[in-house]
């Protein structure tokens, strides 16, 4: 039994038309016209397939395949998210739900006898793009933050994902964490380059990168260029250079990932000493005592520049997620089906955050790789060959098969 590799590939590339602006670029922001438009179509087939829709309070969609013999069981869960970044390729999050839309279809052409129910999820802003922080929809979902929270979470653009989740008509009546799977399986691009540098098909991924997001406010003193002396200066963009550089330093001490993505500097004219900085700074290491190591060292070297520069520096948690260890004997399957499909296969740790990180919370969990070319995501050169996609939604559907037979 294998996946129609065509008809996969006509999922993503329909999905990828959905939310195209002016421009030609793909932007399904969380809550906004575009993601309607994207879940709209997204349940219009999983109806095709007969599937029970639910939608929970934060906009979380479900598709239920049970029976009458089976409903009181625990099901097998799949998907992942539809929501992208702006300027998006077609490929992250949707790939692992049109991968588990195309398994769910060729179970029932094929009459495959359920035991379990078997259920198809697509996460709310799981890309945090348009509403802080990223996973949104599954780290509530599992009880990892307040729904009241979440959901009164003001946008970049002024707005709250209640409002726009109510607006757009995706604010649902299901309690959060309504349904418990026994085993929770994502499929996803690697949107890293090692599969794609290494030549190989599927990706058994092993951990999850841990992450920590801070937002740093630097309060220094604005004042004139010519006339203040260097030795005088309380300059907030002094300081958030050297704030960088050690973040790129403690990067290559520990092998980790550290970045200053958003800066915001004031008064930003070219004449005038920055008197303020505020700034997001994202760590991540795959090993806990690690990452709290780094943390650490971070605050004290805040300290020592509050000190050195004579500044005030105020430091706000985003948000913070502990690695993630996936489930082995799901992984078992994964390289059983790889194995015997002879797909080339390899371990890895996924460095971006993922839905399956947050289920991991309620249930087993395991992801699937599949390249990315050169490596690129969250760009529209985002790239996986046909062959690929196709093989890792076969090693899906194997490992699905699996356990609801």
């Amino acid at each position: 039994m294998k996946v129609n590799g065509e008809r996969l590939l006509n999922y993503l590339k329909t999905l990828g038309e959905i939310g195209r602006d002016q421009d030609g670029r793909m932007v399904r922001l969380a809550g906004s016209d575009q993601d309607k438009a994207g879940r709209d179509k997204l349940v219009e087939w999983m109806k095709e397939l007969d599937l029970e829709i639910k939608i929970d309070k934060i906009g979380n969609i479900f598709g239920i395949w049970s029976t009458e013999e089976n409903k009181d069981k625990k099901p097998i869960m799949t998907g992942s998210h539809i929501d992208s970044v702006i300027d998006a390729g077609i490929y992250d999050g949707c790939y692992g739900v049109m991968a588990g839309l195309e398994v769910i279809r060729t179970l029932k052409e094929n009459n495959v006898e359920i035991k379990r129910p078997l259920v198809l999820a697509a996460f709310t802003n799981e890309e945090g793009v348009r509403y802080h922080p990223s996973m949104m929809g599954s780290l509530a979902y599992v009880g990892g933050c307040e729904l009241d929270d979440a959901l009164d979470t003001v946008g970049i653009d002024g707005t709250t994902l209640r409002e726009e989740l109510k607006r757009i008509d995706y604010l649902g009546e299901n309690e959060m964490g309504f349904i418990v799977p026994e085993k929770f399986i994502e499929a996803h691009i690697e949107q890293g380059p090692i599969l794609d540098h290494e030549g190989i098909s599927v990706g058994v991924v092993s951990d999850l990168q841990g992450i920590f997001w801070k937002e740093v406010t630097i309060i220094g003193e604005a004042n004139h260029a010519g006339t203040t002396p260097t030795s005088m200066r309380r300059d907030a963009g002094l300081a958030l250079a050297k704030i960088n550089v050690f973040l790129r330093e403690l990067a290559e001490q520990s092998n980790s990932r550290t970045t200053i993505g958003e800066v915001e500097i004031k008064p930003n004219a070219i004449n005038i000493v920055p008197g303020y900085a505020k700034f997001t700074v994202d760590i991540r290491n795959s090993n806990k005592e690690v990452l709290l190591e780094q943390e650490k060292k971070f605050f004290e070297y805040l300290k020592k520049i509050e000190e050195q520069e004579d500044l005030k520096i105020e430091v706000r948690e985003i948000a913070s997620f502990e690695p993630v260890k996936f489930d082995e004997e799901i992984l078992d399957r994964v390289r059983e089906s790889a194995e015997r499909n002879g797909f080339s296969h390899m371990e890895i740790t996924s460095g971006a955050g993922q839905d399956a990180q947050m289920m991991s919370r309620i249930c087993p969990t395991a992801m699937i790789f599949v390249p990315s070319k050169n490596g690129i995501s969250h760009n529209p050169k985002e790239f996986t060959e046909s062959a690929d996609l196709e093989n890792g939604a076969n090693v899906l559907l194997d490992v699905i098969k699996s356990y609801v037979e």
